[in-house]
């Protein structure tokens, strides 16, 4: 190689060089970075700033109060997104029947494998524990194997209760 090529690729990457640092400049000088400015700040008003800080608790549901004015034939129609699972002709599915579901004591059905989650739970599916299961039963028992994500509905879950309670045993 002689002396004029390496002059030249000397220069056409010191050229490159000067291009790079001349396009550095002019976006430096179009785009300032460095300032202490949020480019896109969202105001909140102080009421919804408040609400966040000091949000008082939800109001407790009266479940037993719902499911008394609930209507059993709407509670048959939502049944049917239980009916994959569960029965209430007295036999098992893939979850355990539900007759007489309203007071029966929690993992009560003979022969059904519970999940540990509720094996270990106490006490009777009243309304109220119900109506708690029923609108998010992986967080009303963790560890469920229940795969259904809940009614969010407070009237349909009232109404599946009632259905549920006139459904006998």
């Amino acid at each position: 190689m002689n002396t004029m090529e390496i002059t030249k690729l000397v220069g056409a990457f010191c050229g490159s060089l000067l291009v790079f640092l001349l396009i550095s400049t002019v976006a430096g000088a179009i785009f300032d970075t460095s300032s202490d400015v949020v480019a896109f700040s969202v105001p909140v008003p102080e009421d919804e700033a408040a609400e966040g800080e000091d949000a008082a608790p939800a109001e407790a549901v009266d479940a037993v109060a719902l499911v008394a004015a609930a209507d059993p034939a709407a509670g048959e129609g939502v049944f049917r997104r239980c009916a994959a699972c569960h029965k209430v002709d007295g036999t098992d599915g893939v979850g355990p029947h539900l007759n007489g579901v309203v007071g029966r004591d929690v993992a009560a059905i003979e022969g059904f494998n519970y999940s540990d989650a509720l094996a270990a739970k106490e006490g009777a599916w009243t309304e109220a524990e119900l109506y708690a299961f029923l609108e998010n039963p992986k967080g009303y028992a963790p560890g469920t194997s229940m795969a259904f994500a809940g009614l969010g509905d407070s009237e349909d879950r009232a109404n599946v209760i009632a259905y549920l309670a006139g459904v006998g045993g």
